[in-house]
């Protein structure tokens, strides 16, 4: 084999591989220099974290209007004798219990949306870099 055979041979190779797409999608064009793939709407992901966010904010003024006065009964039901403030407390328990769980999922919510904004705009702006790399590579190849 001479070393033009084995030059092209070489270089058919090298073409193959860099044109493979992941997740199967078609080789056209190959490298980054069409359309975007990787799709995040990030106008989605901000509506969504800030309707969580002010949800969050409500919640917290909202929900706990009521403990206080809801305590205060509890504690003077059971003060007088009555068996409904012990149920009346566990309600106050419960409801505090379940406002907490609820505020921390929308925190969680809307911090790992404003999270995954920010890094798909880190990967987004990697892959481009590394695709245009390969575009050079692949350029100087044929």
């Amino acid at each position: 084999m001479t070393f033009e055979q084995e030059w092209a041979q070489l270089r058919a190779a090298a073409a193959e591989r860099t044109a493979m797409q992941i997740d199967s999608l078609p080789a056209e064009g190959g490298g980054g220099g069409g359309g975007k793939q990787l799709v995040v709407h990030r106008d989605d992901l901000g509506a969504i974290g800030n309707d969580a966010y002010d949800l969050l904010g409500r919640l917290t003024k909202d929900g706990d209007h009521a403990r206080v006065s809801t305590f205060d009964a509890a504690t003077a039901l059971t003060n007088g004798n009555f068996v409904s403030g012990s149920g009346l407390l566990t309600v106050h328990d419960n409801w505090q219990s379940h406002l907490r769980t609820l505020l921390d999922a929308c925190g969680q919510i809307s911090n790992h949306l404003d999270y995954s904004k920010a890094r798909h705009a880190k990967d987004e702006a990697k892959v481009e870099g590394d695709l245009t790399q390969i575009s050079v590579l692949t350029k100087y190849m044929k």
